[in-house]
């Protein structure tokens, strides 16, 4: 068991620092506010940064779906329905993402210089990215819920266990609520949406993902499967 907790360490490190590089870094050097103009320039003359945004997305993704086995393995002793359930939200949370992420890319298809988009004037077609770019952070917003539930199964699950930190998974669940309640919010309260919301997985996270690098499991306490 000690081996997947590692495993699961680095895995949550990778993901940490691929995701904010995909999901917040890179895309706030591309999009620019309500300005098509200046966010299809950007795409243009900075593919490589671009596609960096995705390909850390990517990264990200095939962490994410690692941990949904490895957080399974981990937690199973405490009760094998609640592990697997979420791992099932955890990789639904991704599967919907990976949605979102392809309209993050989506403007390579829009603003290249091809025959069959003649129909469009150039400002339409910037238009029409930074509509694309929209839409990807209105579908991400619109299912973190998803992975706030996962998140809130894997925190009780953790808090139960007695062979990892009760503390961390109180912390888990408070992050986990955290995202479903931004996706609450943007549903049916927008002036109620706040990345501030988002605060505490990062509060549970980083000491969970230091927890199992460095402690592991007490595998003293670790019941038989």
């Amino acid at each position: 068991m000690q081996r997947y907790a590692r495993a699961a360490g680095i895995a949550m490190l990778l993901s940490i620092i691929f995701g904010a590089l995909g999901e917040a870094y890179i895309p706030g050097r591309i999009i620019v506010g309500s300005d098509a103009a200046a966010t299809a320039a950007n795409v243009l003359q900075h593919p490589a940064l671009f596609r960096a945004g995705f390909a850390a997305y990517l990264v990200e993704g095939i962490c994410d779906a690692a941990l949904c086995v490895l957080f399974y393995i981990l937690l199973r002793p405490v009760s094998r329905g609640v592990a697997l359930l979420s791992a099932f939200f955890g990789i639904a949370s991704m599967a919907v993402y990976a949605v979102a992420e392809s309209f993050y890319f989506a403007p390579t298809l829009i603003l290249r210089d091809a025959p069959y988009l003649a129909s469009f004037s150039i400002e339409q077609r910037d238009t029409l990215a930074l509509l694309s770019f929209k839409m990807f952070s209105t579908i991400a917003s619109l299912f973190l819920a998803l992975y706030g539930v996962a998140s809130m199964l894997r925190g009780y699950l953790i808090a139960r266990s007695g062979y990892l930190p009760k503390a961390i998974g109180l912390l888990l669940v408070i992050g986990g609520a955290g995202f479903f309640l931004q996706s609450v919010a943007f549903v049916l309260a927008p002036q109620y949406n706040s990345p501030i919301l988002l605060l505490p997985m990062a509060v549970a996270g980083i000491p969970l993902t230091g927890w199992l690098l460095i402690k592991g499991l007490d595998t003293s306490r670790v019941p038989s499967v």
